[in-house]
C-alpha cells in the first residue's frame, strides 16, 4: 500500500519523455500479462499482448502542475471479475410458499423488470433471488414473495417480517405459480380425457381431422384422383410490382447455420473416457464439436486429440495419454509428434503467422520433447493436417550481376524457403491473392466519364484529387495516413455518389462506423444528403426511418462495418450473382483486416468495382493472421496514395512523432497531455480511477462515461480485470447479479475473436444478457457471457484499435516495460480526441520501445503469391 499525496503535485503536462524519474524506484508488481485476445479469459490458445506488440507508455518532464486529484487511499488493485456468464439461480431453499418442493419453478436472477407478487401463469417463473436467505416458506428469514434487486423494476410486495410470511393479504409468486400449474394441469387431463373419450356420431369435426374426411370421401366418390387430393393449392397469380428506378436491395444472404450440438450420448460417451483419462468432464461438449459424433472413439485412439480443444496445452494431454494409455505411449509416439505440429501451427496462427518457416517448426517439436521433428511434420503432412510449400526467393542484385558475368544459365535452381501451414490459411490467402490480382488486372467499370472524374479531381485539393485520380483508372488503390486523412475518403465517396456510382464505405467496429457518418454529413454531398436523409429527429446515426437501429444499422447511410458487410446484415446486400452490389468499397480501418476476412471482401467484390483499402499503417495488426495491408503495401502493385492532412493539435505532434520513431516534447497549453508518474502497481490503479472519476471530468469537462481506459494486458496487478473491478466499484456499484455485470456497467463484446464492441449492459431475462453497442442492441445468450463479455471501463490496445474517445488514460505499469513496442504506443496515444493522461510507471522503457521496437514480424506467403499474378510483376 503506497502513501498517497493530497493532490497530484508530480502531475505534469507536456510529453513522455526521459527526464521523468518517479520517486521511490519502481517497485513493480504481479508479472505476467494475459493475454490480449478478444475471446475470453487468457487460455493456453490465446495471443499475448507481448506477440501482439502491445505495452505500456512514460513520462513526461513539463513543470506546470495542472491537474489536482481528491485525496483517498488506494483504489485497490486487487479485485477481479465477477465470473461472467454464470446467471445463477437461487441456490438452496424451495421456491414455493408454506414449505412447497422446489417444483414452483425456475428461480432465476437474470429479471430486470417488474416483478408483481400478484401471480399469473409467465411470470411467476421469473422471480429473482431475494437477498438474505431461501425464497422458501417456515423459518426462513427471507419473503417467498419478495423480487430481486435487479434494477429498473418495482416489486409487487413487501417483505415479510419473519417465519417466511408472504405479506398479509397477497398471493406470493411462489403461491401463484403453483395455482397456474394446478389449473395447467386439470387442463392436460380434461384434454386427454377428450382424446380418450369416443366420438359420437353427428359430433363435428374440426381441424385436419375435417380436412382428412372430405378428401376421403373426395376420393371414394370420384371427384377428384387420388394423386392431387393432398397437393398444397397453387397460390393464386400475383402482378409484379413495378420496378423502382434504383435497382432493389436484394435479400441479404442466409446465415451460416450453426453447427448442431453434439448428441447428448456423443457428449455422455466422451465424458466417460475423459474421466479415465483424469481430465476435466466439463471439456465433453468441447471435445464432441470438435472430433464430431466419433468422438470418443477417437479420443481413446489417440488421446492427443485433446490438443485440438482451445485452452489445452501440450503436458495436460500427455498426462491424459499416459493416463489412458500407460506404458504404451511415450515422446516418441508418432500420434503425438503429428497432434503437436497441428498445435505448434494453431499458435503461430494466433501470433499472427499464417505458415511457419520448416526450420522454426522444427526447433518448436524439438523444445517439445519431440524426438524426431521431421517425422512428425511429414506425417501430420501426410495425414493432411497440414500443408508444406516451397516459395522461391528472391536474389539479391550483386547476385543476379555475378551470375551473368560468369554465364550462368539462366534455368540455375533459385533458392527456395519451405513453409508449413494449416488448411484454412493458406486457402484464404492464396484465395485473397488472386482477388487481388483480378482487381488489379481488371479495367473498372465505366461510370461517369473520364471528364467527370476529372472535374470531381479538379474540385478537390492535394492528395484528395490525387485519390479521386487513382480511383478513377484503377480497380484497387491504398490509401495511407492518420485520423485527419479520413476526410479524403469521405471527399471520395461523395464524388463518386455525385457520379452515379454506388459507393459504400466499411469500417472495422461500430465506433468508426458512426463516426465516418458523421463526417459524411459534415463534408455534405450525395453521401451525406443520404446520411441526413435516413435520419429521423431523435435517431441514432445509421438509424433508418422507422426502423431501430438494431434491426438495419446504417440503412440509409452509404457506411457499415466489415462484418455486417459480409454476412448480409448492413449496405447494400448482394446482387444475384452472390457479389457486393456496389461499383465502389472503401474500406477503413485497413491494417485490421485479417487473411480469411480480406479474402472474402475479395471474393465479394463484382467484376468492374473499385475497392480502396485505407488506413494508418503504424498501428497495431489484426489480431488474426497474417498482415495484408502491410503486405500490399510492401508489394506495390497498385497505386498509393499518402495523405498529406496532418492530425491537429499537441496530440497529433506527439503522435506522428511517435509512428516515425521520435517520442517529442510538445507544448500542451490546454492540457490536451498530462504525466502522472507512480511508484508501484496499487499507486497506479488508485491514480487511474481518480483521472476518471474526478480530475479529467473536473479539468478538462470529458465525463467519465466518455473517458476510456487503455492498459497493456488483461491479468496482472493493473490488467484490464483489476481495473474494471476498480472503476465499477466507484462508477457503477452493483452485486453484479447477472453473471456479474449489473444495469449500466460498460462492456466490450467479442462476438467473434478480433472483434471487439464497446457498449452497456442494459438489462438480462432468460435470453441472455441484453446489450447496446452504439445503438445497436445485442442479445448474449447465457451460455456465452462468459467467452464474449467482458467489463469496458479498461481496455486492451487491441481492443481499443479503430475506436475514439474524448480523453483517453493510458496505464502503464513497470513489468510492462518488456513488451513496450512502438505500434502499441503509437495506437494507445492516439485513441484521444481532447486529453491524453498517461499513468507512467516504466521510466526509460517508452523512449526506447518508440525508438527501437517495431513491430515482430509475421510470417505470411501473400507477397510471393501477388507477384506471379499481377501483370508486369
Amino acid at each position: 500500500m503506497s502513501t498517497e499525496p493530497e493532490t497530484t503535485e508530480n502531475a505534469e503536462p507536456g510529453t513522455p519523455g526521459t527526464e521523468v524519474t518517479p520517486a521511490g524506484g519502481a517497485g513493480e508488481a504481479d508479472t505476467g500479462q494475459a493475454p490480449d485476445t478478444e475471446s475470453g479469459d487468457g487460455g493456453a490458445g490465446e495471443m499475448s499482448e507481448a506477440e501482439a506488440g502491445d505495452a505500456g507508455a512514460g513520462g513526461g518532464d513539463g513543470d506546470a502542475r495542472e491537474m489536482s486529484e481528491a485525496e483517498g487511499g488506494d483504489a485497490g488493485a486487487g479485485g477481479s471479475d465477477r465470473g461472467a456468464g454464470q446467471v445463477a439461480e437461487a441456490e438452496g431453499g424451495d421456491a414455493g410458499a408454506g414449505g412447497g418442493d422446489g417444483g414452483a419453478g425456475e428461480v432465476s436472477e437474470a429479471e430486470a423488470g417488474d416483478a408483481g407478487a400478484g401471480g399469473g401463469d409467465g411470470d411467476a417463473r421469473e422471480v429473482s433471488e431475494a437477498e438474505g436467505g431461501d425464497a422458501g416458506a417456515g423459518g426462513s428469514d427471507g419473503d417467498a414473495g419478495q423480487v430481486s434487486e435487479a434494477e429498473g423494476g418495482d416489486t409487487g410486495s413487501e417483505p415479510g417480517t419473519g417465519g417466511g410470511d408472504a405479506g398479509v393479504g397477497q398471493v406470493s409468486e411462489a403461491e401463484a405459480e403453483l395455482r397456474a400449474q394446478q389449473v395447467e394441469r386439470e387442463r392436460i387431463e380434461q384434454r386427454k380425457a377428450e382424446k380418450k373419450a369416443p366420438i359420437e356420431s353427428g359430433t363435428r369435426l374440426r381441424g385436419k381431422a375435417a380436412d382428412l374426411l372430405a378428401a376421403v370421401r373426395a376420393v371414394e366418390s370420384g371427384e377428384k384422383p387420388a394423386a392431387t387430393v393432398f397437393e398444397e393449392p397453387r397460390p393464386a397469380p400475383r402482378r409484379p410490382a413495378p420496378e423502382p428506378e434504383r435497382r432493389p436491395q436484394p435479400v441479404a444472404p442466409e446465415p451460416v447455420a450453426a453447427s448442431a450440438a453434439p448428441a447428448p450420448e456423443t457428449v455422455q460417451a466422451v465424458r466417460l473416457v475423459l474421466g479415465e483419462g483424469g481430465a476435466p468432464e466439463a471439456l465433453a461438449p468441447q471435445v464432441a464439436a470438435a472430433l464430431g459424433e466419433r468422438a470418443a472413439e477417437q479420443l481413446r485412439a489417440d488421446p492427443w486429440q485433446l490438443l485440438r480443444v482451445v485452452g489445452v496445452r501440450p503436458e495436460q494431454a500427455d498426462g491424459f495419454a499416459r493416463a489412458l494409455l500407460g506404458t504404451g505411449c511415450g515422446p516418441d509416439d508418432e500420434r503425438r509428434g503429428r497432434a503437436l505440429t497441428g498445435w505448434l501451427l494453431e499458435q503461430a496462427a494466433l501470433a499472427g503467422h499464417t505458415a511457419l518457416e520448416m526450420p522454426a517448426l522444427l526447433a518448436a517439436l524439438a523444445q517439445r520433447g519431440v524426438p524426431e521433428p521431421d517425422a512428425a511434420v511429414q506425417g501430420a503432412i501426410a495425414e493432411g493436417e497440414a500443408l508444406v510449400f516451397q516459395d522461391a526467393l528472391e536474389e539479391e542484385a550483386g547476385t543476379a550481376a555475378r551470375s551473368d558475368e560468369d554465364g550462368a544459365e539462366e534455368d540455375e535452381e533459385r533458392p527456395v524457403r519451405v513453409l508449413v501451414g494449416l488448411e484454412r490459411y493458406a486457402l484464404a490467402e492464396e484465395s485473397l491473392a488472386d482477388g487481388l490480382a483480378r482487381l488489379v488486372n481488371s479495367a473498372p467499370k465505366q461510370d461517369g466519364s473520364a471528364a467527370d472524374w476529372e472535374r470531381a479531381a479538379a474540385a478537390a485539393q492535394g492528395s484528395t484529387a490525387e485519390l479521386i485520380r487513382a480511383v478513377a483508372g484503377q480497380g484497387l488503390v491504398l490509401h495511407t495516413g492518420g485520423e485527419a486523412s479520413l476526410a479524403e475518403p469521405a471527399a471520395l465517396l461523395n464524388a463518386a455518389r455525385s457520379l452515379g456510382l454506388r459507393a459504400w464505405a466499411a469500417t472495422h467496429g461500430p465506433i468508426g462506423r458512426n463516426r465516418f457518418a458523421a463526417l459524411l454529413r459534415q463534408a455534405g454531398g450525395p453521401a451525406g444528403e443520404a446520411a441526413d436523409a435516413s435520419r429521423q429527429p431523435g435517431a441514432a446515426a445509421g438509424d433508418a426511418p422507422g426502423r431501430p437501429a438494431a434491426d438495419a444499422p446504417g440503412i440509409g447511410v452509404p457506411v457499415a462495418t466489415v462484418s455486417g458487410l459480409l454476412a448480409g446484415l448492413e449496405g447494400p446486400g448482394r446482387d444475384a450473382d452472390g457479389a457486393l452490389d456496389l461499383d465502389l468499397l472503401v474500406v477503413l480501418d485497413a491494417p485490421q483486416l485479417d487473411v480469411e476476412t480480406a479474402a472474402l471482401l475479395t471474393e465479394s467484390m463484382p467484376d468492374g468495382a473499385r475497392l480502396v483499402l485505407a488506413g494508418d499503417p503504424a498501428v497495431l495488426w489484426s489480431v488474426g493472421p497474417g498482415r495484408v495491408f502491410a503486405d500490399l503495401l510492401a508489394a506495390r502493385i497498385c497505386p498509393q496514395v499518402a495523405s498529406r492532412r496532418p492530425d491537429p493539435g499537441p496530440l497529433g505532434e506527439l503522435v506522428s512523432g511517435i509512428g516515425v520513431g521520435e517520442l517529442n516534447k510538445v507544448e500542451a497549453p490546454g492540457k490536451e497531455l498530462v504525466i502522472v508518474p507512480v511508484r508501484d502497481a496499487g499507486e497506479a490503479v488508485h491514480r487511474a480511477v481518480q483521472l476518471v472519476v474526478d480530475s479529467v471530468p473536473r479539468a478538462i469537462g470529458v465525463p467519465a462515461e466518455e473517458t476510456q481506459v487503455i492498459t497493456p494486458g488483461h491479468g496482472g496487478a493493473v490488467g484490464t480485470r483489476v481495473l474494471n473491478a476498480a472503476l465499477k466499484e466507484r462508477l457503477n456499484p452493483g452485486p453484479g447479479r447477472f453473471g456479474g455485470f449489473d444495469p449500466g456497467d460498460r462492456i466490450v463484446h467479442s462476438p467473434v475473436p478480433g472483434r471487439a464492441m464497446p457498449g452497456r449492459v442494459v438489462t438480462a431475462d432468460a435470453e441472455g444478457l441484453h446489450l447496446s453497442c452504439e445503438g445497436e442492441t445485442v442479445v448474449v445468450p447465457k451460455e456465452r457471457v462468459e467467452q464474449s463479455v467482458r467489463h469496458g471501463w479498461a481496455l486492451t490496445a487491441h481492443q481499443a484499435v479503430g475506436s475514439r474517445w474524448p480523453a483517453v488514460v493510458v496505464v502503464l505499469p513497470g513489468d510492462a516495460a518488456q513488451s513496450l513496442s512502438r505500434p502499441w504506443v503509437y495506437t494507445a496515444f492516439g485513441r484521444a480526441d481532447r486529453h491524453l493522461s498517461v499513468v507512467h510507471g516504466v521510466e526509460q522503457a517508452l523512449p526506447r520501445a518508440v525508438a527501437e521496437v517495431p513491430a515482430k514480424p509475421r510470417t505470411t506467403r501473400l507477397p510471393v503469391l501477388l507477384a506471379p499474378q499481377v501483370s508486369g510483376a
